[in-house]
């Protein structure tokens, strides 16, 4: 069957200013899924829309949210729900960017890991989006922070993954302090019973679309390796050495083993960092900045704990476990190979796992490619190093730090280049910055000499 042609966003009912800011943000044309859920959702029609991660799937929710949108109303009339706190800032700095064509739209993120008392302030301030997790939604709504008569729109995102982190009866809680006269839009990869069920309850009469994921196979090389159980972790080291990729993600069916795995690595003089769900959130924020500016090769990770996690650019993912569930498998892989680029994905199996195989096949419509790790041989020369590392600096948005300030003290104040500096991410307490491998040591010492907004500096290098 042939592929839908795309679609131009002009032949949808949306503000002259929405569209001309969505031609200045690179927006050409809708991909499959924004084509399929942007008609009856501007409609006000409820929605199920399943899609991974990657289709376009927050434009699609945030377009429709910000059309029903009264600027003019200082009130909550949107809330999104997502499972996890990077997903929840991705899907915030996804909606500012769309809402640039409307004046002073206030979006508010209300998720774990950072203090009630900013969230609070922020809400006291007025707001019309909040984007959060079930369960700090709800404590501001117990603690009466939060006020919903206003809601229009209520957007269950990545509804699967919130079923499988027990966020079920948080949900249902959040929903009956809605409005019962609202639009309820919902988002999965997968479709398992849950969702039905969820859909039953807080959807009226919605529209079901379904769109194939926006990953090519052809642009995703798929390798199998068998594997006996000593092998395994020595094995990632291998596929490492042979294939040389600049980024690798890493997924473990456990967090022990992700431990495990990040220690065998590190010992062998490779930079790789763990993510799994026992880190405490200054460490998880801290990991996933080094892993998404360049200043680590290997991210090793639970498939919980990477949800939401999409980095341009990904070169590789290895599959250290098997996954049981076959579109888990698919969505993995499907991180790589993406925006037209070539993608890597290297999976490990033992005999006991050839069931969980066969289910991928089944799923995929294709046999597993196997090689033998005798084939893989060692590259010659130096570990492949990440190009970058990341200087962590006391202080955030709290102290009015900006982008523009600290690639000044880097640029303007201290002399190096623009392109010696990488990606500047600030959060409410610390601001993190890429910059070349070869200048971080220097660059630290003379930061530290130095001012930043007339104030002194506190900096230091993120090691592993």
């Amino acid at each position: 069957m042939a592929a839908t042609p795309p679609k131009s966003f002009d032949t949808l009912p949306l503000a002259p200013s929405t569209l001309e800011n969505l031609q200045r943000l690179g927006y050409a044309e809708m991909t499959a899924i924004q084509a399929a859920s942007l008609p009856p959702a501007l409609l006000g029609k409820d929605l199920i829309a399943q899609a991974k991660t990657g289709s376009g799937k927050t434009a699609a929710f945030a377009l429709a949210l910000l059309a029903n949108l009264n600027p003019r109303r200082f009130a909550v009339q949107a809330l999104v729900l997502c499972p996890t706190r990077e997903l929840a800032d991705q899907v915030t700095t996804e909606i500012r960017r769309l809402a640039r064509a409307e004046d002073n739209i206030k979006v508010v993120t209300l998720s774990g890991g950072v203090p009630l008392r900013g969230q609070t302030t922020s809400l006291e301030h007025g707001a019309h989006i909040v984007v959060g997790t079930p369960g700090r939604v709800l404590d501001h709504l117990d603690r009466g922070n939060l006020q919903l008569e206003a809601l229009s729109t209520l957007v269950l995102d990545e509804a699967d993954r919130m079923l499988d982190m027990g966020f079920v009866d948080d949900i249902a809680k959040v929903a009956r302090q809605c409005p019962s006269q609202r639009q309820t839009l919902l988002f999965s990869a997968t479709y398992p019973e849950g969702i039905a069920q969820l859909a039953a309850r807080f959807l009226r009469d919605p529209v079901t679309v379904q769109v194939e994921a926006q990953h090519a196979s052809e642009q995703i090389v798929q390798r199998w390796y068998e594997v006996a159980e000593p092998e395994r972790l020595p094995a990632v080291a291998r596929l490492l050495d042979h294939f040389r990729p600049a980024s690798t993600l890493a997924f473990c069916n456990t967090r022990a083993r992700c431990r495990e795995l990040v220690e065998l690595l590190q010992a062998q003089g490779y930079s790789a960092l763990a993510l799994h769900g026992d880190l405490e959130q200054r460490d998880r924020d801290q990991v996933l900045v080094r892993f998404a500016n360049g200043s680590c090769s290997v991210l090793v990770a639970t498939d919980v704990a990477a949800r939401g996690l999409d980095v341009a650019g990904l070169a590789a993912v290895i599959n250290v476990d098997v996954t049981p569930d076959a579109e888990v498998h698919v969505h993995r892989i499907g991180r790589t190979g993406r925006a037209g680029e070539t993608g890597l994905a290297l999976s490990l199996a033992s005999l006991d796992e050839m069931g969980a195989v066969g289910r991928i096949e089944q799923l995929q419509g294709r046999e597993s490619q196997w090689h033998r790790l005798a084939e893989l041989t060692p590259a010659r020369g130096e570990r492949l190093l990440p190009p970058m590392a990341t200087i962590h600096i006391q202080g955030g948005r709290k102290e009015k730090i900006r982008p523009g300030d600290v690639l000044g003290a880097l640029t303007a104040d201290l002399g190096y280049t623009r392109e010696q500096v990488g990606k500047i991410d600030i959060n409410d307490f610390a601001t993190y910055v890429a910059v070349e491998r070869g200048i971080a040591r220097e660059a630290v010492d003379r930061l530290n000499q130095g001012r930043i907004k007339g104030r002194g500096v506190k900096a230091r290098l993120l090691k592993d």
